[in-house]
């Protein structure tokens, strides 16, 4: 790792062995400031970030030609439909205050980091509220295309952390990222915490935890990374901010859980809520029986079995993780914990391959062998991802019929 062990700091410098009264002197400069390192950043991250930006702008292209051949509205299936629809509602009208009899109907089953945003954006720029989602959505992309080339580079390099954000932004269903909906927000507090445990900034990470655990039902995954590394660092010396950090980290998913509770009058209120929405945990018999369903009895759709190879290929991803030992143990956490709440969940079959967006720790060893190859084999290898997410993209909202 050219960054050393991800939870020490990088080998102080040999002292010289010159006598002080021989050394040259040297005018001292002072440290660059703020905006120099962000600069700085910002110049060593921008391949990733133009490589992302080529990738996406060609999956919406793809999309937007399709859309309008088919005579279908661009805006409204990016920025208005299913989930989008949603939170935008959520946003006006707030949260429902009763439990209600009817399925797939309660509100209180979305997080409210996303609509807190969309009513803050809506108070500064102006234009349609599912406008305001939408950039939120867009700018959060970049920002977790950002955090995620920062951990590949913290671990293997930068050319690993281009090609890792790469390969996130040609995932089947990446056109997701660039939707009114919270896995780029997600991924960009997941990457950033992430990125901040492996660099020892443990109030940064909880902190950043907390709000994942505001975003979405997973939070919790990013939660438990988190206070599993802070433990192990805590092992080694008592550390405050360690403390701190593990402490925080929770306290956004525990405050919506504990908060719904108290608004439905019952302690269960949350998982209560997930009941209606044919969602609980049940360790993969629902996921079993879904795939048994689609394979065995009835010929699945395209997109089903895209989510299927989906699935399964991130089983094998993690286990290649974890043989690998190429990762360290918070992001094997974050990404185990992930994969046991999506395959573990008796709930609908469809949306799982979005689900599963914000483990991009699992792309790590395609993303470690593609840096070690030569060009003419990494650059074949992601330019055809990009044009099957392209394809893809467009199936999902388009040809399949339900949500992504």
């Amino acid at each position: 790792m050219p960054h050393g062990h991800p939870f020490s700091s990088p080998p102080a410098a040999a002292p010289s062995r010159v006598p002080a009264s021989r050394r040259p002197r040297a005018t001292e400069q002072p440290p660059p400031g703020p905006r120099a390192r962000a600069a700085a950043a910002l110049r060593h991250a921008a391949p990733a970030l133009l490589v992302y930006a080529a990738v996406r702008a060609l999956g919406l292209l793809v999309f937007a030609v399709w859309a309008r051949r088919e005579h279908r509205g661009v805006w409204h299936l990016l920025a208005e439909s299913w989930d989008c629809d949603w939170y935008l509602k959520i946003a006006e009208h707030g949260y429902a205050d009763t439990l209600g009899h009817t399925f797939d109907s309660n509100n209180l089953a979305f997080f409210p980091l996303y609509p807190l945003l969309i009513r803050a954006g809506e108070q500064v720029l102006p234009g349609p509220r599912g406008a305001v989602g939408l950039g939120i959505a867009f700018v959060c992309s970049f920002a977790a295309a950002w955090g995620i080339f920062k951990v590949g580079d913290r671990l293997h390099g930068r050319r690993t952390g281009v090609l890792l954000v790469a390969l996130w932004g040609s995932l089947p269903v990446a056109l997701v990222q660039w939707m009114g909906y919270t896995e780029s927000l997600f991924t960009a507090l997941t990457a950033w915490s992430l990125y901040a445990v492996l660099t020892g900034r443990w109030v940064t990470a909880g902190t950043l935890a907390a709000l994942a655990g505001l975003t979405r039902p997973t939070g919790i995954a990013l939660a438990a990374a988190v206070c599993v590394a802070a433990g192990l660092a805590l092992r080694h010396r008592f550390d405050a901010r360690a403390l701190l950090g593990a402490a925080l980290a929770p306290l956004g998913w525990l405050a919506y859980v504990g908060w719904v509770g108290v608004r439905l009058g019952r302690w269960d209120g949350y998982f209560a809520v997930q009941k209606w929405w044919h969602n609980e945990w049940d360790g993969g018999v629902g996921t079993l029986r879904w795939m048994k369903q689609l394979f065995l009895v009835e010929r699945p759709q395209l997109f089903l079995v895209l989510v299927t190879i989906v699935l399964l290929g991130s089983v094998v991803l993690y286990v290649l993780s974890v043989a690998g030992r190429a990762q360290p143990l918070p992001l094997l956490v974050f990404t185990g914990l992930l994969l046991a709440i999506v395959l573990g969940s008796s709930g609908v079959y469809f949306p799982r391959a979005r689900f599963l967006l914000p483990g991009f720790p699992l792309l790590l060893p395609v993303a470690l062998a593609l840096a070690r190859s030569r060009a003419r084999v990494a650059v074949p290898v992601v330019a055809g991802a990009a044009l099957a997410s392209a394809a893809f993209g467009g199936h999902m909202l388009l040809v399949w019929l339900g949500p992504p």
